[in-house]
C-alpha cells in the first residue's frame, strides 16, 4: 500500500520523465523529402534543390530557417514546423508553403 510520503517522493521524478518523453516526442525526427506530404508541398532539405520550374514562388535566399512557420532559432540545424506534426525540417530546407517571418 502507496503512502502520501511515497507518492511525494516518486511524483518529481514521474514528472521528469513525462517531461522528458514530451520532449523527445516533439523533436522528432527529420521529415523524409518522399514522404507524401513533404513531396506534395515540394518540401526539399536543401533550398537550392528546391523544384523552380515547378514552383515559380521560389526565390533565392528563401529557406526554412527564415520561414515564419519554423519553429526553432535561425541558429538550429533543424526544427519543427506546425506543417510536419511530429517531424523536423532542415534549417536549410524549403517547401512551398514558405512564408517569410516579419
Amino acid at each position: 500500500m502507496s503512502s502520501r510520503r511515497q507518492f511525494v517522493q516518486i511524483l518529481p521524478v514521474a514528472a521528469c520523465g513525462l517531461l522528458l518523453a514530451r520532449t523527445a516526442v516533439a523533436q522528432g525526427s527529420l521529415i523524409d523529402e518522399k514522404s507524401p506530404q513533404a513531396a506534395a508541398l515540394g518540401y526539399v532539405a536543401d533550398a537550392g534543390k528546391a523544384d523552380k520550374a515547378k514552383f515559380k514562388q521560389y526565390a533565392a535566399g528563401q529557406n526554412c530557417a527564415n520561414c515564419a512557420l519554423y519553429q526553432g532559432k535561425a541558429a538550429d540545424k533543424a526544427a519543427g514546423c506546425p506543417l510536419f506534426a511530429g517531424k523536423q525540417v532542415a534549417a536549410t530546407g524549403w517547401c512551398s508553403a514558405y512564408a517569410k517571418k516579419g
